[in-house]
């Protein structure tokens, strides 16, 4: 994995970057930034989920004019969802550098759209009918684009959009970046990077084959604010001999370190901040048994090969398929099985679903666990050591004082007494974790009637009867609101040139 400070990323991206929990990039995102920095044209091939939001966006908003208004990047998106989700991140990324995105659709008031694009924001992320609507209006101009994205391309393509994105290119400046992302390439998709791309670096990142065997997926959906009771609750339950707990960030891999340690936990963390000296003096406790629990981010676990360990927790999903299978890849080893359980935010399950179809594999649900039922947990454990003694050790010497106790007291009294003293009381500690943003998928399979997906029909209202018009499968409404389509478009576009 890559760090985003290794890809000239600069201080105010960076914090912002860390504010939402993200320290690595991922292969898409480590493959594209360094190329879109510098200006070039990408084709970039990988699936849903793998951040590409991130990797066109980091270098729009450190290119872009910040005291200059206007639209200086559009990004193009076959869904509402898609558009939404994307500005909101965008919005975040360039929040600190004061670079502002709008996310305009079909299905919203014009009138409001209208009056938002007035206030000029550098970012547009459209739909293609909505975003026809307004070139139509000449309510969004784009003489001052800089960069033009087009985001899940072979989506737009099966929703019908393609001659709708060939118009969009054309009208907007020679003289851009075009960035154009697509889990799949098929023959229409190559034909708008080999005649509306300027010589475009290609970047494919393959989804690798994700088995996992020996591993026992759980998660638990779980609010943020629940999550580390949870954490310790299962850990006084399960007793793992050796377990690592994921996080996104450094921050919290120190919030909840020391949560642990006062809790009464063996644990210690590591994460990029740290000497390497440090980190090797961590690692060498968890390798020998002196520590239980090692916190982690991606990047400090990365290379981490220690055998033994029981149990992975991931405390914050991770944002792509591929760190989730390398976090659970360190349990599971040498043919011994283990455990991974992941905590899921109610707003993060459609990515955990990702997670599923991606790596092939089924996660069971588990119920989060009580304070009861870490309680019980906990006496258990005692009472399984107890079980060993008197299997394992020769207690022929306590006899005679047992025999006492048994003459005064009751058996059950004498042996629960026995277990209050040797279970270790947990300390029930206020332990506050800072929040991060929660990953949501960029869904752009929104179903049709029936369930089915969305294919690369249109839909025809009545018009003369005031029907919606044109709407597309997959949300995206058109029709009335374009007001003479894609013809009076062209026809200003010919009468222009």
């Amino acid at each position: 994995m890559t760090k985003f400070s290794e890809l000239q990323v600069s201080d105010v991206v960076l914090n912002a970057l860390e504010s939402m929990g993200f320290e690595e990039a991922t292969p898409i995102q480590a493959a594209t930034i360094p190329h879109a920095l510098q200006g070039k044209d990408v084709i970039g091939q990988a699936q849903t989920g793998t951040g590409k939001t991130a990797a066109f966006g980091i270098p729009m908003i450190e290119n872009f004019e910040t005291g200059k208004k206007g639209v200086q990047g559009l990004v193009v998106a076959p869904t509402r969802e898609l558009a939404i989700q994307v500005a909101a991140e965008l919005n975040r990324l360039g929040k600190s550098k004061g670079i502002r995105s709008l996310a305009v659709y079909g299905g919203q008031q014009m009138d409001r759209q209208i009056r938002a694009l007035k206030d000029r924001p550098q970012i547009v992320v459209a739909t293609p009918g909505r975003l026809l609507d307004h070139l139509n209006r000449r309510t969004i101009k784009l003489h001052d684009i800089k960069v033009a994205v087009l985001d899940e391309a072979d989506e737009m393509l099966n929703m019908g959009f393609i001659d709708d994105i060939k118009d969009i290119l054309k009208a907007i400046p020679e003289e851009r970046q075009t960035l154009l992302f697509s889990a799949t390439m098929p023959k229409e998709i190559r034909e708008i990077a080999t005649t509306l791309m300027n010589d475009p670096t290609e970047i494919k990142v393959k989804a690798k084959e994700m088995t996992v065997e020996n591993i026992e997926q759980t998660f638990m959906e779980v609010p943020e604010r629940f999550k580390f009771d949870t954490l310790t609750n299962h850990l006084d339950i399960y007793s793992p001999k050796l377990a690592i707990v994921f996080t996104r960030t450094k921050k919290r891999v120190d919030e909840i370190t020391d949560g642990l340690q006062v809790r009464g936990f063996r644990a210690e963390g590591i994460h990029g901040d740290l000497t390497q000296g440090k980190r090797m003096s961590v690692l060498n406790k968890f390798k020998n048994e002196r520590i239980e629990i090692l916190v982690a981010t991606d990047v400090a676990a990365r290379g981490l090969d220690i055998s033994g360990v029981t149990h992975v927790y991931n405390f914050d999903i991770p944002q792509d398929p591929e760190s989730y299978v390398h976090r659970i890849g360190r349990t599971g080893r040498a043919g011994r099985t283990g455990e991974a359980i992941s905590f899921v935010t109610p707003r993060e399950m459609p990515h955990l679903r990702l997670i599923e179809e991606v790596t092939k594999s089924k996660m069971k649900r588990m119920v989060p666990p009580t304070n009861q039922e870490a309680a019980r947990g906990k006496q258990q454990a005692t009472a399984e050591k107890l079980l060993k003694l008197i299997e394992n050790e020769d207690l022929q010497s306590f006899h005679q004082t047992a025999t006492e106790l048994l003459e005064d007291h009751d058996s059950i009294s004498v042996v629960s007494a026995a277990l209050k003293m040797l279970t270790k009381e947990r300390k029930d500690v206020p332990v506050t974790i800072s929040s991060v943003q929660p990953i949501s998928v960029k869904n752009t399979r929104s179903k049709g009637p029936k369930g089915r997906k969305g294919g690369g029909k249109r839909f025809y209202g009545n018009r003369s009867k005031g029907g919606r018009g044109d709407s597309r499968r997959g949300g995206e409404r058109r029709g009335g609101e374009r007001r003479g389509g894609k013809g009076n478009f062209q026809k200003r576009r010919n009468r222009q040139k």
